[in-house]
């Protein structure tokens, strides 16, 4: 990538298909963005910068040794590590947890969504993953899993602004539930259940719009019990993925991309991620990170070490293009929120750029206009 009072210079992958050109911004928005058509296979080959819409990561428990449930200025320590991997946008989530745990949290997480820290990703808001799921599919969550009420959730809400909520459609009540969190604004993933395929038929029919970690915590596929696993590939039109390629095999990964329309890519990353191998928090739970993964002591996997651009290249390696990978870790997640200038390079839209090598290696970042350091990768 070049500078100059012109602009950001190199191959820009905009709504319409690859331009060479120049990327002008100012006050943290795009306001022009001019250039001649190519192809990305002459885009990939010219050796020149790559410039795609910044990562945008909807399931985010920590990074850099930073866990969201610590409090603090843990949130944005952990917006600043992944804001270094390509991610310009994020939800900071929370695990299950007593009330008061989750509540601490939210405190310390609100003012970093009010304003953005200075070389960071922005907070876009919480993702509520938990307390509100099956007991019998905990995965990797601590064990005080509880039903939902709508009164609890609007309390939550007044303590920090949260944008998704995970929930088991099958305990009861929550059902009707999806339909007034829905007229709340909120938007609702099926996840961590043990429900049948027709639960999660009913689930989508009251107003979940997708489903949390597609394949883990949840009831498998089996072609006389479909499960969550069924209902979602059979009709979801969205659903998050992990594409590690150690939580989900990069088989059923292709299976997803070809069921799924808007199938996006999150890291569920832990504090672990950007660090050495060893010892660390997720919510209450001690994990350890080896051999790539992050596990508890029983050998449950426990979130990730991903971060965005190894997303990318996964997706890249599976054999989709540049430009389809880039939608699946940006753009269809911010439509997800219904963002419409966000996961876009395009005039209006916010200057949030990851700027590639033709090895995919993030070699700038811009966040709103900030020109983040790349320094320190941790």
């Amino acid at each position: 990538m070049s500078k100059s009072a012109a602009g950001l210079q190199g191959h820009i992958l905009t709504p319409q298909g690859w331009v060479r050109g120049t990327l002008h911004h100012d006050r943290g928005r795009i306001h022009v963005l001019a250039g001649d058509a190519v192809d990305e296979a002459a885009a990939r080959a010219s050796g020149s910068a790559l410039l795609l819409p910044g990562f945008i990561d909807l399931h985010v428990h920590g990074g850099g040794g930073h866990d969201t449930m610590s409090g603090g200025d843990a949130a944005a320590q952990l917006a600043r590590v992944h804001a270094r991997h390509g991610t310009t946008a994020l939800l900071a989530t929370t695990m299950t947890a007593p009330r008061d745990e989750i509540e601490t949290a939210l405190r310390a997480l609100a003012p970093f969504v009010a304003t953005r820290p200075p070389g960071a990703a922005r907070l876009l808001g919480v993702h509520l993953e938990g307390p509100y799921i099956n007991p019998g599919r905990l995965g990797a969550q601590p064990d005080f899993a509880t039903t939902a009420t709508l009164a609890e959730v609007l309390a939550l809400q007044a303590l920090a602004p949260i944008r998704l909520i995970t929930i088991a459609p099958e305990l009861p009540g929550h059902l009707a539930l999806i339909v007034a969190l829905r007229k709340h604004g909120f938007v609702v993933q099926i996840g961590h259940s043990a429900g049948s395929y027709e639960d999660g038929a009913a689930a989508l029919a009251a107003g979940a719009t997708g489903f949390t970690h597609l394949f883990n915590a949840m009831t498998g596929l089996h072609h006389r019990e479909p499960g969550m696993a069924g209902a979602a590939l059979a009709l979801a039109q969205r659903a998050e993925i992990i594409p590690d390629l150690l939580h989900v095999h990069p088989g059923a990964i292709r299976v997803a991309l070809r069921a799924i329309p808007g199938l996006y890519c999150v890291t569920d990353s832990t504090a672990a991620a950007g660090m050495p191998d060893g010892s660390y928090r997720l919510g209450r739970h001690t994990v350890t990170k080896c051999l790539g993964g992050v596990r508890l002591a029983d050998g449950t996997l426990a979130g990730s070490t991903l971060t965005m651009d190894q997303a990318l290249r996964n997706l890249v390696g599976l054999g989709l293009s540049l430009a389809e990978a880039s939608r699946r870790t940006s753009t269809l997640a911010a439509e997800h929120l219904g963002l419409a200038d966000r996961g876009r390079l395009a005039p209006g839209a916010w200057a949030d750029v990851v700027v590639l090598d033709p090895q995919l290696q993030v070699t700038g970042v811009i966040v709103e206009g900030e020109s983040i350091e790349l320094a320190d990768a941790r």
